[in-house]
């Protein structure tokens, strides 16, 4: 599906790779972001749309590191200052932009789709290959030390639960729509 599989399993090259691919449909919209004819609203909408998804696109299975997370958060805040026209003496705080375009933390968008996407994962039938790709544990033995952080383990501490109780919760659309509403506020 486009996306890079590291040997070691971290993210990074792939991050930079959607940074690059962000980068590139920001820059061909620059016309856009220049023009004073469509309205501020209408111009982050175009962002969300052709810019920040594809910056987004598959995060859902990313372990999101805060290194990760500020080179994300950095490029957004970068686009959106551009496309406001805030130049460098002039200087607004990240909650002022947020709150001026209406954007929220990076990291509460990637949570907000990892979630959601958790939620339709375990929904599926008992075996359908996303759902068996969920549940997969690999045999054999690792390495003395602690054991690296991964994205089954970021997900059991950011949601404070087990699969267990995350299976049980998806199966109801209501209380998983208020778990991920009580995560992501």
């Amino acid at each position: 599906m486009g996306s890079i599989a590291a040997e070691d399993g971290g993210t990074s090259k792939e991050v930079n790779v959607r940074i690059q691919k962000a980068r590139g449909s920001f820059s061909k919209l620059r016309s856009v972001w220049l023009s004073k004819s469509p309205r501020k609203g209408t111009k982050i909408r175009i962002f969300n749309v052709c810019v920040k998804s594809v910056l987004l696109y598959g995060c859902e299975t990313w372990l999101v590191t805060k290194d990760i997370q500020r080179k994300l958060q950095t490029f957004v805040n970068r686009c959106l200052r551009y496309i406001l026209r805030i130049w460098w003496p002039n200087t607004t705080s990240n909650k002022d932009l947020w709150k001026v375009t209406r954007q929220e933390d990076i990291n509460v968008g990637i949570r907000k789709r990892k979630f959601r996407w958790i939620g339709h994962t375990l929904r599926k039938e008992v075996g359908e290959i996303p759902k068996s790709a969920l549940f997969w544990n690999p045999q054999g033995y690792r390495n003395r030390g602690r054991p690296r952080n991964s994205w089954r383990r970021s997900v059991n501490k950011e949601a404070g639960r087990s699969w267990n109780e995350l299976m049980y919760l998806a199966a109801d659309r209501r209380k998983w729509k208020g778990l991920i509403d009580n995560l992501c506020s």
